[in-house]
């Protein structure tokens, strides 16, 4: 830790509570449109506590699986798929479940993707919406919370792979992280490590925070 960023304090913006009825609320409303049943593909790392809590929320038959793809480039404007589906979605109703939606671009690349498999219907649950910054035209047809610029940690969300498992949700200032990217450990955390032997919740294991800044976040 650099003794001068230490005391640095993130700014609270969702507490733990507040993101459970908001995945609660969206929970109902994936519900509600497939009554049916749903699949849930979660696109690592970001939205994977997200995912577990909305799959658990939902009441009507779900299965999940799970995508990962590269950084969208600006300078190429080349994204990859580097983890595919394990099961077939032909003919299925599939829900896309993202922990933030930015510009739009890796996103949109994405259904692309998943729209050539033939799903039944394909929707976009995103937890975070920062549509001021969307350069591809994309609803997203389940919304939690839609946000303004702010750089976001905690519940999936991190910077560097850190803050992750933060449970609620607060605002980090880039400047700072980019100084010290541990200068909110102390401050979350209370101690120098949060990797380090993080004890569990009340519920079990605690849940994670964001990811760090690239150009669809």
């Amino acid at each position: 830790m650099t003794s001068g960023i230490s005391a640095a304090t993130p700014k609270p913006w969702m507490a733990a509570a507040e993101v459970a009825q908001t995945v609660a609320r969206l929970a109902a409303e994936i519900d509600r449109d497939h009554p049916d049943g749903v699949v849930l593909i979660g696109v690592l790392k970001g939205s994977v506590f997200f995912l577990a809590d909305l799959a658990r929320a939902v009441t009507v038959p779900c299965e999940v699986d799970f995508m990962a793809i590269s950084h969208f480039a600006p300078d190429s404007g080349r994204v990859r798929i580097v983890k595919d589906l394990e099961g077939d979605i032909s003919g299925r109703h599939v829900v896309v479940v993202e922990d933030v939606v930015d510009t739009g671009l890796t996103l949109s690349y994405l259904l692309g993707q998943l729209r050539a498999r033939n799903p039944a219907s394909l929707a976009v649950c995103a937890l975070l919406d920062r549509s001021r910054r969307r350069i591809v035209p994309l609803p997203t047809h389940y919304c939690g919370v839609a946000i303004d610029d702010e750089f976001m940690l905690g519940y999936g969300l991190d910077y560097g792979e850190r803050y992750r498992n933060h449970p609620g949700l607060v605002i980090g200032d880039l400047r700072v992280l980019e100084r010290d990217p541990d200068a909110y450990v102390s401050n979350l955390y209370g101690r120098e490590e949060p990797w380090a032997a993080a004890p569990e919740t009340s519920g079990g294991a605690a849940r994670v925070a964001s990811r760090p800044p690239e150009a669809d976040q």
